[in-house]
């Protein structure tokens, strides 16, 4: 049998949207905006499983969960990806990349992919810890999620030879997600409301510059003429008196 080790006292630390099962498992299940997959995956194994809505806090208090317990070491990503948010590409982009010093997950595509109480060492844990990421985003299939977890069981490593590393989470109300951070938007709709205004923004900028070029370009062509138009009526009038 892999080797286990105790995760952090009152484990999960940080509350939320989750239904929690053996804590000595190997598979943690992110359900990104999908309600009811929950109970399934615990009963095939799995040692907690919720949802996550957005791509700040909801990945800060996963990671903090994950991370409170060396025993985790796959993480099943499944259910509809969040509008807006992306929460589900904003993982991947995390356990792959890590974060910038802004705090910024590179390479995430989300409205505001931003982690604020979460620092590097805890990020290069997380991508320690997590050996796998099995990706079914947009997958209900309950069928296909718990063979997933089953899959993800019989290659349990054991424990991170790590002990649990404990967050302070600021903000943070009952729900895990939607309480005490100014970048949070209010729902995936307004989040991808401002995505594409700024995808808007940006093509107006470059039809802007598109424009500007242009008018020079014309501007350049028309005084272009008319300087050689005016060299010729002079060299024609210098050149006249000699015929």
């Amino acid at each position: 049998m892999a080797d286990k080790k105790s995760p952090a006292a009152g484990w999960p630390i940080v509350s939320g949207e989750y239904v929690v099962g053996n804590p000595e498992s190997c598979v943690a299940v992110v359900t990104l905006g999908s309600h009811g997959l929950e109970q399934a995956c615990i009963d095939a194994g799995a040692a907690i499983a919720g949802p996550c809505h957005t791509e700040n806090l909801g990945i800060e208090k996963v990671v903090a969960n994950y991370i409170s317990n060396p025993n985790i070491r796959f993480m099943v990503l499944c259910g509809s990806e969040v509008q807006g948010h992306i929460t589900g590409q904003c993982f991947k982009a995390l356990w792959e990349n890590g974060i910038g010093d802004d705090g910024g997950i590179i390479g995430a595509k989300g409205a505001i992919p931003f982690l604020e109480n979460v620092g590097k060492d805890a990020v290069e844990r997380f991508q320690r810890q997590i050996v796998e990421i099995v990706d079914l985003i947009d997958c209900e299939d309950t069928g296909k999620i718990t063979s997933a977890i089953k899959e993800c069981i019989s290659k349990d490593p054991g424990a991170i030879d790590e002990e649990p590393m404990v967050l302070e989470l600021e903000g943070g109300g009952a729900d895990g997600e939607e309480e005490g951070a100014a970048v949070k938007p209010t729902s995936p709709e307004i989040a991808l409301i401002e995505a594409r205004m700024r995808l808007i923004s940006e093509k107006i900028n470059d039809a802007a510059i598109l424009a500007k070029y242009n008018s020079g370009y014309y501007n350049g062509k028309v005084q272009g003429i008319a300087i050689g138009l005016f060299l010729s009526l002079l060299l024609f009038s210098l050149i006249h008196p000699l015929l």
